[in-house]
């Protein structure tokens, strides 16, 4: 018994070990082997991307070669030196035949240095004889420019194959000066050929480049067009594998040439153009065009869980180093051959350990046991899997030991490898303190722990987390002039002090960031090394608290600032009041609503914590754009409104008139007239001129539609004649001064009519202060889709009256709306980091419609996302229930929802999304809070989303 106390001595496990050096010496073995393998085989790899590079360049050689031998033919060619166009088409059948015989060129061209023009042009491509419209037999089309009587004239005529005259047309508006042309211009300052990189042709759709070279005597300039459309299935010949990817890109990252060529050329409306690399929807080539890595290296791409072998090579011959051909290979498919010898060694050497084990076994099964059953669980070590207990049942006393060992370094890299972990991926810092406490009091051996974190401004340390079930104080209060006082001061104020440790936790400046206490039952075996331990892993903990209550101090700034500026724009006007307050939160339960749906159409819609706050931002920066709005436009409440209600100075006119009406019937009057009748004359005028003044009050209100009947009353009142007696360009700003400066001076006294649209009324757009919102605006970068207005105000009397429906002119009107436009502007105009890029997008959309004729882009609703929508509808029905609005009565709930059912069934929101969200309970959440309670009457959803159904059956 006392001997099998000690236990049995490791001489006898020598057997085990030699099984143990075996495993480890195959396993580096077949490592080793995979490596060098796997090495070797990428290194034939970057070989053969070179030597496809030159097989790439040398197809491309012979692919423009003949093209590039004709041009050299043709440079000698009497057709550079005629200087006529009879003596032009006499060299036809050379060009034609030229043509025959190179399939690749589709047209061949000279340009003179008068200006003139010579082309003959193949017609075999379906979309040049649509687009020209060419005689059925025609088989090649001749476009010339020539000088007659001092003026360029062009004319296009058509040739059978045996270059039979069929028809001539004159075109018109065939405006071309081959002078300015790029091929031109560089080939007349080379004295060699011009080859310029592929390209799409606009007239045939194909991908092609142009040759230019000046005559060999003369200064005329020989060029043609060739196409390079072969070269992508030639590509797919050269694939290392399957599943390999090829393209060749130009510097913009257009694709001139890939295996798959229908996905080429993307159409956009009416036009063509080259897909870029990222159209191609191969994320493994899209990655390798925007990497940084260097001609043939080769990188590691990860796409879609499967891993890349990718790397680029120039592709010279077109005379750009800038244009690439990429290569992708999966890495699966390009090591399928090392990891079958991998197997089959893997296979021999399980062969060789299993007949050593069984060895072994024989030699000592007692000593084997306890080794192999170690060796088990330590396995899984290999793999970092921490978590499973370690346990060696044997009477072995070194196995025990070393088993013991084992399980406790298991644990404690286990939990250093949490805390790693969760130190760099939570963002939460409270989730963050409780997982890395929990772990290091599971590491340590401890039995309690706590963090704490200063407080600057109350100069305490709080409680940021603490082990389950242990108690410590909630607020300490201690001396932090230095480290040492800081501890002592401390441990006074806790229970059992003799058995906690303190580390003070310190920012990278060595600020004062918190304390880390620890507490044990049972006394470590080596205090100084653990409080090592714990002071570099509570070292790295400081950093990242540090680190996380930056991030939130930031982000609690700049949703303050965003709040501020809400509030700011909602605090600016009346008219919008506390509608950025209220969008947030209305559009923030919708998108909850849409989250929580677990069936429907939606029920795959989820968002994450960064889309949240993406969104939150959106939402509260969604009007940002008024801040640029003027406030007399957004308050206008009249149509003569601007600064002021012009109506005023039209009353004071009209009491121009009324006295003008008294003084003449006192005048007549004076001079003998008729009493009665003169009475007569007088009250009728000035009843005339309170009915048109009441019809122009009235009209300036703008409560009514204005009917043509009505503007016509409008000229007519207007045309009434009034005396100015004053000077109306003193006591004028320098604006009004410049207003009036192409208007002629009007002697005094000046007859005015009563009602004008001056000149001075309209206020042009600022030079380059125009704003670009239309489509073709080259400085429109964003994709706005509006009109402009042809002057920024116009302040016409008669203008603004005759508005039609409410008080807003198109001016104004479009200056409302361009607050969207300065929304979009403003924010991606921003720095924004890659979580929040969308923001401009979701803040900017809110009025665009599902049927695509919203603005300012005109987006369709399959064009926007969830997010975009929801902030639209929150919009809407914001703006529906607002009873803050001095200009309006609010909507109850039952009217809002009916107003934006009909906008449902008219295109203006999207019926599907709707009716999800009138299945839910965010408009109710909201008008709870937000709505009078006048407002809150009965709503049948029901019979809403059944009116929806309906509509979209």
């Amino acid at each position: 018994m006392a001997r099998a106390g000690k236990g049995i001595s490791l001489q006898w496990l020598v057997v085990g070990a030699i099984v143990c050096s075996m495993l480890l010496l195959s396993a580096i073995l077949v490592s080793q082997s995979y490596q060098s393998n796997k090495q070797a085989l990428i290194i034939a790899t970057s070989e053969a991307a070179q030597q496809l590079s030159k097989t790439i360049n040398e197809k491309v050689q012979r692919l423009t070669g003949p093209a590039q031998s004709a041009l050299q033919i043709l440079s000698h060619d009497p057709l550079l030196q005629a200087q006529t166009l009879p003596q032009r088409i006499a060299r036809l059948p050379v060009l034609a035949e030229t043509l025959n015989a190179n399939e690749m060129l589709s047209a061949i061209y000279a340009g003179y240095d008068n200006g003139e023009f010579f082309l003959i042009r193949k017609l075999s491509n379906p979309l040049v004889r649509s687009k020209y419209k060419v005689p059925e037999a025609a088989k090649f089309m001749l476009q010339s420019i020539t000088e007659k009587d001092g003026k360029m004239v062009g004319e296009w005529t058509f040739y059978d194959q045996q270059l039979q005259l069929l028809k001539t047309e004159i075109p018109k508006n065939y405006d071309y000066d081959p002078r300015r042309r790029g091929w031109y211009i560089d080939a007349k300052a080379n004295k060699k050929q011009v080859l310029t990189a592929p390209y799409l042709f606009f007239t045939t759709r194909e991908i092609g480049i142009t040759l230019a070279q000046k005559a060999y005597t003369g200064t005329a300039i020989i060029g043609m067009d060739a196409s390079v459309a072969d070269l992508s299935a030639q590509l797919a010949s050269l694939k290392a594998t399957d599943s390999t990817e090829l393209a060749i890109i130009d510097p913009q990252q257009k694709v001139l040439a890939y295996t798959h060529s229908d996905k080429m050329i993307t159409q956009e409306g009416d036009s063509y153009r080259l897909s870029s690399i990222a159209q191609l929807n191969v994320d493994a080539l899209t990655q390798l065009a925007q990497s940084q890595i260097a001609q043939g290296e080769i990188s590691l791409l990860h796409s879609d869980n499967t891993e890349w072998f990718g790397l680029w090579m120039p592709v010279t011959h077109f005379g750009d180093n800038s244009i690439r051909i990429l290569i992708a290979t999966p890495a699966d498919e390009l090591l399928a051959g090392a990891k079958d010898t991998i197997l089959n060694q893997a296979l021999w050497t399980a062969g060789i350990t299993f007949l050593m084990l069984i060895l072994g076994m024989l030699a000592g099964s007692r000593i084997g046991r306890a080794f192999h059953e170690l060796s088990h669980q330590v396995s899984a070590l290999s793999g970092f899997d921490f978590s499973s207990q370690i346990e060696v049942r044997s009477d072995i006393r070194e196995a025990k030991k070393l088993g013991q060992v084992v399980n406790n370094m298991s644990q404690t890299i286990g939990s250093f490898q949490a805390i790693s972990t969760i130190l760099n991926r939570e963002t939460d810092l409270e989730k963050m303190l409780d997982g890395v406490l929990t772990h290091l009091v599971n590491a340590t051996g401890m039995s309690q722990g706590a963090v704490y974190l200063y407080q600057s401004e109350t100069q305490l340390f709080e409680i940021a987390s603490q082990t389950e079930f242990e108690h410590f104080p909630l607020i300490l209060k201690a001396d932090t002039q230095d480290d040492k006082r800081l501890i002592h001061s401390t441990l006074s104020l806790l229970e059992t002090p003799e058995k906690c440790l303190i580390t003070p936790l310190k920012k990278r400046d060595q600020g004062l960031e918190g304390l880390l206490i620890m507490r044990w039952e049972q006394a470590p075996e080596n205090k100084k090394a653990l409080l090592e331990f714990i002071s570099e892993i509570s070292g790295s903990a400081a950093v990242a608290i540090e680190t996380r209550r930056l991030i939130n101090g930031q982000r609690e700034l700049i949703e303050g600032i965003l709040r501020l500026l809400a509030d700011s724009i909602d605090a600016k006007s009346p008219y919008t009041s506390g509608h950025c307050d209220r969008v947030p939160q209305l559009a923030t339960l919708l998108v909850n609503q849409l989250e929580a749906r677990t069936s429907g159409v939606y029920a795959d819609f989820k968002m994450s914590d960064e889309e949240h706050e993406e969104f939150r931002i959106a939402a509260w920066l969604h009007d940002c754009g008024k801040i640029l709005s003027q406030e007399h436009v957004i308050d206008k409440a009249t149509k003569l409104e601007t600064i002021y209600n012009r109506i005023h100075e039209i009353r004071t006119r009209f009491e121009v008139l009324w006295r003008d009406a008294e003084i003449d019937y006192w005048q007549k009057l004076h001079a003998g007239g008729d009493g009665e009748q003169l009475k007569a004359e007088l009250t009728q005028t000035q009843q005339q001129l309170q009915d048109d003044y009441h019809f122009i009050a009235n009209s300036n209100v703008g409560g009514e539609s204005m009917n043509p009947e009505s503007i016509a009353r409008i000229n007519t009142i207007g045309d009434r004649l009034w005396l100015r007696n004053f000077d109306n360009r003193i006591g004028l700003s320098q604006d009004e001064l410049n207003q009036l400066a192409n208007t002629p001076e009007q002697r005094l006294p000046a007859r005015e009519r009563l009602l004008s649209d001056r000149p001075e009324h309209i206020v042009p757009w600022q030079e380059g202060r125009k704003p670009p919102v239309q489509k073709d605006d080259p400085n429109n970068i964003w994709q706005f889709d509006m009109p402009l207005p042809q002057y920024s105000f116009n302040f016409g009397e008669r203008y603004n009256l005759s508005v039609r429906f409410g008080t807003l002119t198109e001016e104004e009107r479009f200056k409302i709306n361009e607050h969207i436009v300065h929304t979009i502007m403003m924010l991606s105009a921003l720095p924004l980091p890659d979580h929040l890029k969308r923001v401009p997008i979701i803040a900017g959309n809110h009025h665009e419609r599902a049927d695509g004729k919203g603005y300012p882009r005109k987006l369709p609703s399959h064009q926007m996302s969830v997010q975009e929508k929801v902030m639209g509808i929150a919009d809407i029905f914001e703006a529906l229930t607002a009873s803050d609005r001095p200009y309006k009565k609010p909507k109850t709930l039952s009217q809002a929802l009916s107003i934006m059912v009909q906008m449902s069934k008219g295109g203006h929101i999207e019926a599907n999304l709707f009716k999800e969200l009138l299945a839910g309970d965010g408009f109710i959440q909201y008008c709870q809070q937000f709505l009078q309670p006048e407002q809150l009457d009965h709503v049948d959803f029901e019979a809403l989303i059944q009116s929806l159904e309906t509509e979209s059956a």
